[in-house]
């Protein structure tokens, strides 16, 4: 069953724009990784927060996902930017609701 995926990271206002061409460059191999159906990038405009929208085929193909971005420092190397902690939620369609 396909699972969205938000991710919402606080990125100092004054690094946003560096950071949103970090994150175009690195969405590509995100929405090319197995399991990927779609991400959609979003900034809040009061804070210059960054939240994903991320469609999988299941929550182990993103979480696969994210181990391999460790593995590859992508997170550690965007550590810089950010003004606080990712937060990261997995919510389960209910098209019976």
């Amino acid at each position: 069953m396909n699972v969205l995926v938000t991710l919402e990271m606080p990125v100092k206002p004054e690094m946003l724009e560096d950071y949103l061409g970090v994150l175009k460059e690195a969405l590509v191999e995100t929405r090319a990784y197995d399991g990927c159906i779609s991400v959609a990038t979003y900034v809040d405009r009061e804070t210059s927060a960054v939240l994903l929208v991320e469609e999988w085929e299941t929550a182990e193909h993103q979480q696969a996902y994210m181990a391999w971005r460790v593995e590859t420092g992508l997170l550690e190397a965007v550590g810089p930017f950010m003004q606080g902690e990712l937060t990261i939620k997995t919510l389960d369609p209910r098209p019976e609701v």
